[in-house]
């Protein structure tokens, strides 16, 4: 059953109660909190409008690294949309892993690892704070691809050795912020494609991807900052959670209206992410102190 309204949701409450919490309050004790409005299977995303003029200010004087693959193209692109109507967002955003180019205000990016081996991803970024960035970035950050994490993935080694090495960079560039991110979704299957799926027992990949960012709201949720890109991907603009049913547990996918091929974001998705993390950047620099 793939719905976006389930009447088993009363039953999980607590569980999606604590998703919902963890996007809108993501930047935790460190920074700013979303609106949201906790009631059955709803949320509200807050806006552009809503972030003052000088935390956008603040924001446009960080040096900020992030280190990603396909789906990262998507989110900056829709910054970059973002960027084009909001005058008052000013970020240099330029591809680059090189840190001689940190030396100002920026928003660097750039590939890191291989898609399907989440190791390598976290090792490449590991590498790139090594080689420099660690020791000048305000803040770092890099994203795992909705391939990365698949009905065959041993979740909690991918997560030891992400929560190992962010533990370590952390203690060796402690000027750094490190953000965490969760792993982005794809859309469920439905009709033929998805009854064919169930009859055979393949899994569907959410589940994994979901236990992996439980893993990792369990880990950084009030402690360290923490965007859900997750959270966001599922949500409607007006609110609704895009999830689905199996084996009596409730889990999210990606909105379909967001994206073409039922996994990188099209023009809307990519806006709607933006928007969402254009929003935690800036209340996050707006409330942390040098």
């Amino acid at each position: 059953m793939n719905t976006n309204r389930s009447p088993k949701l009363s039953a999980l409450g607590l569980e999606f109660a604590a998703m919902a919490l963890v996007l809108f309050t993501l930047v935790n004790c460190n920074g700013g909190k979303m609106e949201m409005d906790n009631t059955a299977n709803k949320v509200t995303l807050s806006s552009i409008g809503d972030v003052p003029a000088e935390a956008w200010q603040k924001l446009s004087q960080k040096k900020i690294y992030f280190g990603h693959q396909s789906v990262g193209y998507n989110m900056l692109n829709g910054i970059k949309d973002v960027i084009n109507e909001n005058p008052q967002i000013k970020l240099d955003i330029v591809e680059t892993a090189d840190p001689a180019q940190l030396n100002r205000p920026i928003l660097a990016h750039s590939r890191v690892g291989r898609n399907s081996e989440p190791v390598s991803k976290t090792r490449a970024f590991a590498d790139n704070m090594d080689k420099g960035i660690g020791e000048k970035a305000d803040v770092a950050f890099f994203k795992f691809c909705y391939v990365d994490i698949d009905p065959k993935t041993d979740v909690s080694k991918v997560f030891r050795d992400y929560r190992d090495t962010m533990e370590t960079l952390r203690t060796r560039y402690p000027k750094t912020v490190f953000i965490h991110v969760t792993t982005p979704l794809t859309v469920k299957r439905s009709g033929l494609v998805g009854a064919a799926k169930r009859l055979l027992g393949r899994p569907e990949g959410n589940i994994k991807r979901d236990e992996f960012n439980q893993l990792l709201r369990q880990a950084y949720l009030n402690k360290e900052p923490l965007f859900d890109l997750a959270l966001v991907e599922s949500t409607f603009q007006d609110g609704r959670r895009s999830l689905f049913e199996d084996q009596g547990k409730i889990y999210p996918s990606l909105v379909p209206q967001y994206t073409d091929d039922d996994g990188h974001l099209n023009a809307r998705g990519r806006r709607v992410v933006a928007e969402q993390l254009l929003i935690f950047l800036a209340r996050y620099s707006d409330k942390r102190t040098d």
